[in-house]
C-alpha cells in the first residue's frame, strides 16, 4: 500500500475533533476537501470512520480501536521531522495559546509575555480563562497549546508536569477586625466566606477540613474567579481562602492583608498539561520550558 502521510493527519484531525468541520479548521483546508479526505480514508480502510449521531458525528468500533494508535504515529512523525540542527527562538512566528486560572494569569502572564517579547518578538500570547468543567477537550482539539492549573489530568492522551506549589491563605480587607486577634480555626469558622469556584460551588475542601473539628462555616457567595472574589473582599468583612503567591500581586492592588490559614490543607500543585501531540514539538518544548521558568520564579518568590 502507498501510504499518504496526510491521511493519517487528517484521519487523526478527525478522530480528535470527531468533526469534519473542526478536522477541516486545524488543517486548513475546507470543510469539502476534508470530506473528500473522509471518503479516501473509508475507501483504504474500508470502515466509515465517522457516522452520523443526530446532530453530531460518531467514532466506528474501528475508529476507536485506532485512535491511540494513529496519535502516537503522527506525533512521532511529527517529532522527526520537525527536527533542527539549530534552534532558534527568535524566528519563531507563532500564537501560542495558554489556558489557567486567573490567579496564574496575574501571577504569571507579566513576566512570561516579558520573556516571550524579549527572546522571541515574532510569538503572540493568547491567555484563556479555564472551562467551568472540562479542559481537556481544548487540549484535544488544538484549541489550547497548554492548560496551566491544580489539577492532574486523567486522560492517557495528555501529558503533564509539575512546576512546583502554593499554599492557601486567608485574605481580607485592611480593616477587618480579625487582624487584631489570633485568627484560629472558630474565629475562622464564625466568620462569613466566599469561596473561588468556577462551577459555582458553595463548598470545598476547607469545608470538610473544618468538619473534622466539629466546625462549620457560612459561605454567603461563590465568585467565578480569585480575582472576582478578592474585590468582594475589599469591599466587606467577607474572608476567602486564595493562593499566596498567585494572589499577591492582586492582593496588593486592592490593599487587602494576607494571614496564615488556621486549618491544615494540602500545597496546592502548579501542574503544566499538554496534548500528547506536541511531545515532539520543540517549538512546544521551548514554550513549556518558558513557562516552568517564570512559574518556578514565582514560586519561589517570598
Amino acid at each position: 500500500m502507498q501510504l499518504d502521510m496526510n491521511l493519517l493527519v487528517a484521519l487523526d484531525a478527525l478522530l480528535e475533533t470527531e468533526s469534519v468541520g473542526g478536522a477541516a479548521a486545524r488543517m486548513h483546508v475546507s470543510s469539502p476537501a476534508m470530506s473528500r479526505t473522509l471518503d479516501r480514508i473509508r475507501h483504504m480502510t474500508g470502515d466509515r470512520i465517522l457516522v452520523r449521531a443526530g446532530r453530531r458525528m460518531t467514532p466506528t468500533p474501528y475508529a476507536e480501536s485506532v485512535r491511540e494508535e494513529v496519535h502516537a504515529i503522527v506525533a512521532r512523525a511529527q517529532a522527526v521531522l520537525a527536527r533542527e540542527q539549530h534552534f532558534d527562538p527568535a524566528r519563531i512566528d507563532r500564537s501560542f495559546t495558554v489556558q489557567c486560572h486567573d490567579a496564574l494569569a496575574c501571577a504569571l502572564g507579566q513576566g512570561l509575555l516579558a520573556d516571550l517579547r524579549r527572546t522571541a518578538p515574532h510569538v503572540t500570547l493568547r491567555l484563556l480563562a479555564e472551562d467551568p468543567f472540562s479542559d481537556a477537550p481544548m487540549l484535544r482539539q488544538g484549541d489550547v497549546d497548554l492548560h496551566i492549573g491544580a489539577a492532574l489530568p486523567m486522560q492517557s492522551d495528555v501529558t503533564h508536569s509539575v512546576l512546583g506549589h502554593d499554599t492557601l491563605v486567608v485574605a481580607m480587607r485592611a480593616g477587618h477586625p480579625l487582624l487584631k486577634r489570633t485568627l484560629s480555626k472558630e474565629r475562622y469558622a464564625a466568620a462569613e466566606h466566599v469561596i473561588v469556584s468556577r462551577r459555582g460551588r458553595l463548598r470545598d475542601r476547607l469545608d470538610d477540613a473544618l468538619s473534622l473539628d466539629g466546625l462549620t462555616r457560612s459561605v454567603v457567595a461563590s465568585a467565578p474567579s480569585a480575582a472576582a472574589a478578592l474585590c468582594m473582599v475589599s469591599a466587606s468583612d467577607l474572608l476567602v481562602a486564595v493562593p499566596r503567591r498567585g494572589c499577591t500581586s492582586m492582593a496588593k492592588a486592592l490593599a487587602l492583608r494576607m494571614a496564615p490559614l488556621p486549618l491544615t490543607a494540602p500545597a496546592l500543585p502548579v501542574v503544566s498539561t499538554w496534548h500528547m501531540r506536541h511531545d515532539g514539538d520543540r517549538t512546544h518544548a521551548w514554550l513549556r520550558d518558558e513557562v516552568a521558568n517564570v512559574a518556578k520564579a514565582m514560586l519561589q518568590a517570598a
